[in-house]
Order: structure tokens, then sequence, then C-alpha cells
């Protein structure tokens, strides 16, 4: 378990004071001008060595995303746009951050945007974060106040600029390039890649998209070194981890830790266990909506990192773990799934504007129990028509749930259509 002083979110639960002042005493801002001083290079190449990869589900890693950012000017300006459009059903990581450690998120934009050789750093919001949004806003003005940013931020000589930027409330635009899209005004559609953002992105300049807990890490990790970051976790899935953990759990919590914990001790040490006992685990969805569950058995011997669950043909996700006991219908679970896909596809691909209300529609009937048992090897054949075939995950995103749903409770929907046919009430869905 994450010792105390190992953690990066020292105020993830609001109890100390998250102005400018409370994040100082708590180690916020400390020799910041030295770390810039350190160079553009050196920043990047130690990120490399820590082994961050990002947060926000991709699972990319970080440094060799800012690497890939133009070493000179072409006359063109350099951006950091900070993903904050958190809008998967389950993930509520970046939000305490936001509410309550917003400095570690300000000072982590300062420095990989001078990394990037970015003068300006926009946070794209969520259009439902109201308070979040004013408690980013505040900190922003208090570090503006102190010259920690604006003209020769913390007197490194290096001019910084950040707007934090309100959404509207859509889910496609937490997509790289669909928020970019609606960053510049337009309709929060993705774009075709390539060209990719660190080569054409926000008004078509060199840009690097981030999550919000991949950049606030990183004031951390340069303090004290890649080596200590990297010592958490398992290879290729190192350092310190939020997790956001919902569902029949008897406390549901946003908690840091290591990387790779077992899902079991995850559960048990910091939500107090699944609600009526472990046995009473049906399933978990590990890494928020858009990834298949695994059953009961799997989750005795999980690994929460990329990729132990990659393995399982799941995913870690934004490692939001939404637990499900026996009392959960689960069709209908990843039926309310399927809706919000359906709900939030911008419409723009074939297969995902057809797809995700035909998926939706199949899956109406699974609940109820009036499909026919054929209908559940055509549902899969075709999420397997979507997955892979549009411009962004959202297909996949669509798609992952009822693969998952099909691969470990198929017998739950066959029976269910049988007792339909058979008049037996007892295995038809919950009203």
């Amino acid at each position: 378990m994450l010792a105390d002083k190992d953690r990066i979110f020292t105020n993830l639960y609001g109890m100390h004071d998250r102005s400018l002042k409370g994040a100082q005493s708590r180690g916020a801002w400390d020799g910041t001008a030295a770390i810039l001083a350190r160079g553009r290079d050196k920043i990047v190449e130690e990120v490399k060595a820590s082994g961050l990869r990002g947060r926000g589900g991709a699972g990319f890693p970080t440094g060799l995303k800012w690497s890939f950012m133009p070493k000179g000017s072409d006359g063109r300006p350099h951006y950091l746009v900070v993903n904050a459009d958190e809008s998967e059903p389950g993930t509520c990581k970046d939000r305490e951050i936001m509410r309550h450690d917003p400095h570690t998120l300000v000072e982590g934009c300062l420095i990989a945007s001078f990394a990037m050789g970015a003068h300006a750093c926009y946070i794209y919001i969520r259009g439902e974060y109201i308070r979040e949004r004013e408690a980013l806003q505040i900190a922003i003005d208090e570090a503006y106040d102190a010259g920690l940013i604006g003209r020769n931020a913390c007197g490194s000589g290096w001019d910084f600029d950040l707007y934090l930027h309100h959404g509207a409330g859509a889910y496609i635009c937490g997509e790289e390039t669909a928020l970019l899209e609606s960053l510049e005004g337009k309709k929060g559609m993705p774009r075709l890649k390539p060209p990719f953002p660190a080569n054409t992105g926000l008004y078509g300049a060199p840009t690097t998209v981030n999550n919000v807990e991949s950049i606030a890490v990183v004031p951390t990790i340069l303090r004290r070194g890649p080596g200590w970051f990297a010592s958490f976790g398992r290879p290729n899935n190192v350092g310190t981890k939020v997790y956001a953990i919902s569902g029949h759990v008897v406390n549901p919590c946003v908690v840091e830790d290591a990387m790779s914990i077992p899902l079991k001790d995850l559960l048990e040490k910091h939500c107090g266990g699944v609600r009526g006992g472990w046995k009473n685990l049906k399933a978990v969805i590990p890494g928020g909506s858009s990834v298949p569950c695994l059953p009961a058995d799997v989750c005795s011997e999980a690994l929460m990192d990329f990729d132990w669950l990659r393995e399982q043909r799941s995913g870690l996700g934004t490692a939001a773990v939404i637990v499900m006991d026996q009392s959960t219908d689960i069709i209908k679970a990843i039926w309310r799934l399927s809706k919000f896909y359906k709900h939030e596809s911008c419409g723009q691909c074939t297969p995902c504007r057809e797809g995700t209300g035909w998926m939706m529609r199949v899956m109406d009937r699974l609940v109820t129990g009036e499909a026919e048992p054929a209908e559940i090897d055509m549902l899969l054949d075709v999420t397997k028509q979507v997955e892979g075939h549009t411009i962004c995950a959202l297909g996949d995103a669509a798609a992952w749930p009822i693969q998952g749903l099909i691969r470990h409770f198929r017998d739950e929907i066959e029976d269910r259509i049988k007792a339909k046919r058979t008049g037996r009430v007892s295995a038809v869905a919950a009203e």
C-alpha cells in the first residue's frame, strides 16, 4: 500500500487549504524555476525515464508524446492542451484534482508547456464541472498574481499564459481532436489522423493534448526524480495512480495508490470490500464504462495496470472501477452503457452512427428476453463491424462492453430468452 509520504495529491479529499499558500505548504511550486532551468530536453528525458504513461485511458508514454513536438519553431506557436473533459461514466478522478489540488495542475501546465516550447496552454474542462472550474480559475488567478505564471513565469525568463475553456458537456469532446475542434469554436467532431496534433493541432499549430492527471504528476516526478516514480508498480506499468471506485462497495471513493495493486487489495483496503463480501461479487468494469467487464473469478487475480488487464481482453482505461454484486442485472447494466454511447455518438462515421443505435435496440430485446437466440451472435458480429472502423475510439467504446457481456455472461442472456419463451418470470429482467 502506498505510504502517505509518497502521495502526489496530498489534498485529494479537500481536508486542507487548496489556496496557493496551502499548496505551497504541501510542497507545490517549490523550486519550479530550478526545474525550468534544467532545459527542455532534460525535462522530457526525465519524464521518459520515469515511465509515466498517459492517465486518460490510452496509456501512451507521456515523455515520448512530448518528444514528438518540433524542437525548433517554424513560425507557428506551440500549444499544450489539457483534457479535463472527464465524461467517461464512472470516472471522477480528475474532478478531485481540480477541485481540491488545483495548483498541482497549474504548475504541471507551466513545466510541460516549457518542455514543449509552448507559451500558451488551454485547459478544456467538462461543461458540467461548474465548481471545479471555479476552483481552478481561482488557482490560475493566484498563480498569475504571485508571478508564478504570466510574463517571466517564476522568474525563469519564460512567458506563459494559461486559459481555462468551459466545454458544453459533450462526451465526444474528450477525444483529443474533437476537443481541438470544439476549442476552435467548431462542432466537436474528431479529425482524421494523420496529421497528428503534434504536427497540426490547435489552430493548425503543433499541439500536445494530455490528461489532467498526466500533467499534474509531472512537478512531483521532477522534484523527487524519475527513479522514485518508477519504483512503484510493475515494469512498463509504473508510478502512482488515482483510482475512482464506485458501485457495490461499502465505501465508494477516489484514492491514490500504486500502479499494479491487486484489485482485491484496492477494494478491501480503501472501500471496505464488496457489499455483502467478496463472494457476493458478480463483475467489475476495471477502467471506466468503455472497457469490457471482468467476471468475479478473474477479479480475484486482477492487477490494476495497463498490461495485465489488456491480457485479459479488458483495459485499465481511466482506472474507474465499477463494482457490481450479485443483485445486478448485468444485461440491463450493459444496455444502459450502450444507450449512453448511442446518445453520445457525433454521427460522423456511418458504422458508429448506425451501429450504436442498432446495438442498443438489440440490447433492448436482450434485457426483456424477447430476442431470438441467433441475435446474440449477430450482435457480436455487429460489434466487430463497428470496432476499429471509425475515426475515433467511440465505436470501440460502444462495442467493447457488449463484447465483454457476451464473452462472460452469455449463459445469462440465453437463460433469459428461454425463460421468456417458457413463461418463467424469475429470470426475466428487473423492472
